[in-house]
């Protein structure tokens, strides 16, 4: 007798053996037990997850003899004829080598003629999504009015790709990805009828391989027998399919959680060297901290995660070293690094970086800033915002307090609370000393960052310097500058280079000089007003902005007016 691979030798004879589908299998029995069975059938799924099988399942449930039945006799003539594929009431259809239109029509034309042994004549089309549209169109009326002794079942794996009107026609179910407990469970039967020893790492690491299809953990299971014999360890499925063992994945994301760099070094070496594919480990890696990250903020739902008990058991250890903070930005990285796999020439070297990216990743959430800045106001003395210090902090003569910067979250290791914080200079002195280094300092670093910025910024001035904020004024006659300078590249470069030349961070804020806010400018750079010309006073800048010979010009060559003379 030939050999039946596991796969068609285990495929479901009855509803009770199909794994993983109850919403489907318990809505067919009891279609079959109040005679209401429609005339079309869409089955919708990952594959692997039992299209086919219920398909035929149900097809011999309606031609028993003694049915239609939710138990199929598996004895009879009908249903010995369908289970080995020879009946001639059962047609099976390959969508994708039959989707020409002149098929659906041979098709049509033969469903008037009644079954030969069955009671119905059934016509499985497997792949329906294949069918051309010419196709799908020449099956519409048949579809929406069979026949009584007519029944269609289709199955597909991309059911957006079928056309709205003919899902229209059919009763539509949705199959599941197979949970990897279920997977392991049929497997464990399975061996235990073939007389095979499987043990449960090695069953884990092949239900983690197959994601949720049951026919390719059956497939996986035959080629290990055949490569391996009759007993089989987490090594052989690991050497076999190129998969990274369990222990290995917790190992390599407790070393991320920890930030050990040399171990997370040491362990991609080794697999790399085991010619493990990078780009499954890294979808790996996600899957672990997503549940992590479910585990940490829902434990209740921890629950529904599909994973066994030894896997759960990781995931506490794991708990006590992250924050969902930190876990979500690993996910983040993660996901971005396997979007650039399938364009790196050197994916281990992608890998690595990012690993070290999420080991060396620190996140400060907004309470422990709060926390933060609470714990340097109680060091310095100074209340809350708008409330005085206590009495005792004001004995002295009064001061301004320096301000409190929350510093910037890095990607580093974890921001310090510092000792003493770096005390500020008057505000006065600062504004002086930036009036005197405005154009010849300030003016053209930002120029070598933003070159169009330099031009802008050479009518303007500073107006005022606070702890946290400086004030750049444009005379009214440059408010085309001012809105110009408005632009987040611009603002982001100006507010770089003041806080780089004040030596802390701040915040530049633009607006129009009025009167009296003007502060005097060193006499180096004293700007000229224009003089008059022929009894008249030339125009200015905004003028010639208004100008639309002049507006269009600009515009076309993302220019700015430099210098006016007349």
């Amino acid at each position: 007798m030939a050999y039946e691979v596991l796969a068609r030798k285990w495929r479901p004879q009855q509803f009770g053996d199909v794994v993983g589908q109850e919403h489907v299998t318990q809505t067919l029995q009891n279609a079959i037990k109040a005679n209401r069975i429609a005339h079309a059938y869409l089955f919708v799924g990952p594959r692997g997850t039992g299209k086919t099988s219920l398909a035929r399942l149900f097809a011999k449930a309606l031609n028993c003899q003694q049915g239609p039945t939710v138990t199929p006799c598996d004895t009879c003539d009908s249903c010995r004829e369908i289970m080995a594929g020879t009946s001639m009431d059962i047609l099976e259809i390959d969508g994708a080598s039959n989707n020409g239109v002149e098929q659906v029509r041979e098709l049509r034309d033969n469903v008037k003629f009644a079954p030969s042994k069955g009671k119905y004549k059934i016509y499985i089309i497997d792949e329906v999504h294949m069918l051309s549209s010419g196709a799908f169109n020449a099956l519409l009326k048949t579809l929406e009015e069979p026949p009584a002794h007519v029944k269609f079942f289709f199955a597909t794996t991309e059911a957006h790709k079928v056309l709205p009107t003919i899902v229209s026609r059919c009763q539509r179910f949705d199959l599941r990805r197979i949970p990897v407990a279920l997977i392991i469970e049929r497997l464990n039967l399975i061996v235990q009828e073939e007389k095979i020893t499987l043990d449960s790492d090695a069953a884990l690491a092949i239900a983690r391989g197959a994601e949720g299809g049951l026919r390719d953990a059956e497939s996986a299971l035959d080629q290990l027998i055949a490569f391996r014999g009759e007993a089989i360890t987490e090594a052989d499925v690991l050497a076999v399919f190129g998969l990274v063992s369990r222990q290995t994945l917790e190992f390599l994301a407790t070393a991320i959680l920890k930030g050990e760099v040399a171990e997370i070094v040491r362990i991609i070496t080794e697999l790399d060297s085991a010619g493990k594919d990078m780009q499954r480990l890294v979808l790996e890696l996600l899957d672990q901290f997503r549940s992590l990250l479910i585990f940490l903020c829902a434990p209740e739902a921890a629950t529904s995660l599909d994973m066994i008990s030894t896997q759960l058991d990781g995931l506490r250890k794991q708990a006590e070293l992250a924050t969902p903070d930190r876990l979500m930005r690993i996910a983040e990285i993660l996901s971005q690094t396997e979007d650039r796999m399938r364009y790196s020439l050197s994916r281990r070297t992608l890998v690595e970086t990012s690993l070290i990216r999420c080991a060396r990743s620190t996140v400060v959430s907004v309470d422990e800033l709060l926390q933060r800045v609470e714990s340097l106001r109680q060091v310095l003395g100074v209340g809350d915002a708008g409330n005085p210090a206590p009495a005792a902090s004001r004995s002295g003569p009064p001061r301004e307090a320096p301000p409190v910067v929350p510093a910037r979250v890095r990607e580093s290791s974890p921001a310090q609370v510092p000792a003493a914080p770096a005390v500020v200079a008057p505000a006065a002195d600062e504004l002086a000393r930036m009036l005197a280094q405005w154009r010849p300092e300030i003016v053209e670093r930002v120029g070598r960052i933003v070159a169009l910025a330099r031009n802008h910024l050479l009518d303007a001035r500073p107006l005022a310097v606070e702890p946290l904020r400086v004030v750049i004024g444009f005379d009214p006659e440059f408010a085309k500058s001012l809105e110009l300078m408005q632009s987040p590249r611009y603002v982001s470069a100006v507010q770089g280079v003041v806080s780089q030349f004040l030596k802390r961070q701040v915040n530049v804020e633009f607006q129009l000089i009025q009167t009296g806010d003007t502060p005097d400018m060193p006499a180096d750079h004293t700007v000229e007003t224009p003089k008059t010309v022929g009894g008249k006073s030339p125009k200015s800048r905004q003028d010639w902005y208004a100008e639309p010979v002049v507006r269009k010009t600009l515009e076309f060559f993302n220019g700015s007016i430099v210098d006016i003379r007349e």
